[in-house]
């Protein structure tokens, strides 16, 4: 009997009629310059027919400084907003009501403490956190591996990874403790074979270190999610997201045994490629989006990001994101795409394509598995050796022309573009260092160092973090202020 959509091993897809029944989540990720524009786009966003917030925080609260850091100074604002206190959040969520917004926030080694902020700031609404709906992406392997943006070193890092897991499971009951992430691996310079590998290897060793510490697989395991990229070979990406649902339903269930369908079910976000975008020509930007976002409605996405055609150049404006939006509209509304689960099902090409893909897949995972797991093989560099052999692979093919790039090395063209920029202003920055050394004057300081004093004591110890960080956050306590007590404890990762 032919295998259905929402069956297991949900080749297919994880619902009988998925977008028949419900489309996709419409999340476009976005954060910038402070709080004020970073709200004041997701409102215009969520008024444009967003369904999804996706927040992007800049490099100093990615890796924990505050923004008046020696290490700060020129990044605030740059590539995502800038959150150093609980003021910061509340002015970011502004007018959003979250219980009723899901909320996807793009942030690992500072994880525990964003989540930390996002609840405080429903507390201050007088939101119960049990109704908060979203993603903490939490997924700090990928980041030793193709971004580096990590803290502490990995073995500390899975200990935040694993509380985090375990207060969601208890106190946020529709909130995805972890979204692990392909796509950096894949804009990295991976294959997608190697992208689904590395993706799971990694899934494999966060659900071990939550087995390891007393966690239910059939609990947790519930509120996994996935990332990843859709890239231009149009087919291979839709065999790609076929293949990871088979994969991780399958995993799951015999190397695991969880019971719970839920807990086989490869719930994912996609994202276009950002690599993929060119600085020249950049009108073609919305062809290569409008592709790659097909290519993730087709293979089942459960959300979805299309990327903005200015985005190789900066941020994107206004009117930029809005046309990435309407992208994903029209594919939804106009396309007739969604009227069938799993549409190129039973395609000969499609079914090839997919077991590929899953055998390459599987291959790689046992590799990595014979070396230890994902984390030897990450210490080891390993992984990242492979990756940079994929990316060096694909670079020569686009010098050499083997792979054409529209407006890069064929099709070419001298016509300066006039296209208007999103200009970050060094006046935010100011503003933002103003605010936070107010915020810190007008706090109960010796509440603050007694907070501190607690989380310190709890790291040294084996207690989830996560109550503790809480209250470092209802004292007032700065992000940089409760990442440097984590340092002075568990150190800093050295490569």
């Amino acid at each position: 009997m032919p295998e259905k959509s929402g069956q297991f091993p949900f080749t297919r897809g994880l619902y009988p009629n998925m977008y028949k029944d419900r489309l996709w989540t419409m999340r476009q990720y976005a954060g910038f310059t402070s709080a004020e524009e970073s709200n004041r786009r997701y409102r215009f966003l969520l008024e444009q027919g967003v369904t999804g917030l996706s927040v992007a925080f800049d490099l100093p609260t990615q890796i924990g400084f505050d923004s008046d850091h020696s290490m700060a100074t020129g990044e605030v604002g740059r590539v995502g907003v800038p959150i150093s206190t609980i003021e910061d959040m509340e002015i970011l969520l502004k007018n959003i009501p979250l219980d009723q917004v899901s909320t996807s926030m793009t942030i690992n080694a500072t994880a525990p403490i964003l989540l930390a902020f996002y609840i405080v700031a429903a507390e201050n609404k007088g939101i119960n956190k049990a109704k908060l709906r979203g993603t903490i992406q939490n997924d700090i392997l990928k980041e030793y591996i193709a971004r580096g943006t990590y803290i502490y070193p990995p073995d500390v890092s899975m200990r935040l990874v694993t509380d985090i897991f375990d207060y969601c499971s208890n106190h946020l009951p529709n909130w995805n403790s972890i979204s692990i992430s392909g796509y950096h691996i894949r804009e990295a310079g991976s294959t997608a074979a190697q992208e689904l590998a590395f993706t799971f290897a990694n899934g494999i060793a966060y659900v071990q270190a939550a087995i390891n510490c007393g966690l239910d697989v059939n609990t947790f395991g519930k509120r996994l999610s996935f990332f990843f990229n859709a890239h231009n070979d149009f087919l291979t990406e839709i065999a790609k997201f076929r293949a990871a649902r088979k994969l991780w339903a399958t995993i799951m269930k015999e190397r695991f045994h969880t019971t719970n369908e839920k807990s086989m079910m490869c719930g994912f976000h996609t994202q276009t490629g950002g690599s993929t975008l060119s600085a020249q020509q950049i009108d073609n930007n919305v062809v290569r989006t409008t592709i790659q976002a097909l290519s993730a409605v087709l293979g089942g996405t459960q959300s979805l990001h299309t990327n903005s055609r200015d985005e190789a150049l900066s941020l994107p404006t206004d009117e930029s994101a809005k046309l990435a939006l309407r992208t994903q509209q029209i594919i939804a509304h106009e396309s007739g795409v969604t009227q069938f689960a799993d549409p190129l099902g039973g395609s000969e090409i499609i079914e090839k394509l997919t077991v590929t893909l899953e055998k390459e897949a599987l291959s790689i995972i046992t590799e990595i598995d014979e070396m230890g797991g994902a984390l030897s093989a990450i210490e080891s560099g390993w992984v990242q050796n492979e990756i940079a052999r994929s990316a060096y692979e694909y670079q020569k093919n686009v010098d050499s022309k083997k792979q054409v790039i529209v407006g890069v090395n064929k099709f070419m063209d001298d016509t300066e573009p006039d296209f208007e920029l999103l200009e970050i202003s060094s006046k935010a920055e100011e503003k933002q260092i103003t605010r936070l050394i107010a915020f810190r004057s007008s706090r109960d300081s010796s509440e603050c160092s007694n907070a501190l004093a607690k989380l310190r004591s709890h790291a040294k110890g084996t207690d989830n973090l996560i109550p503790s960080i809480i209250e470092c956050v209802r004292k007032k306590c700065t992000l940089g202020e409760i990442s440097d007590t984590l340092r002075e404890i568990f150190g800093e990762h050295q490569i």
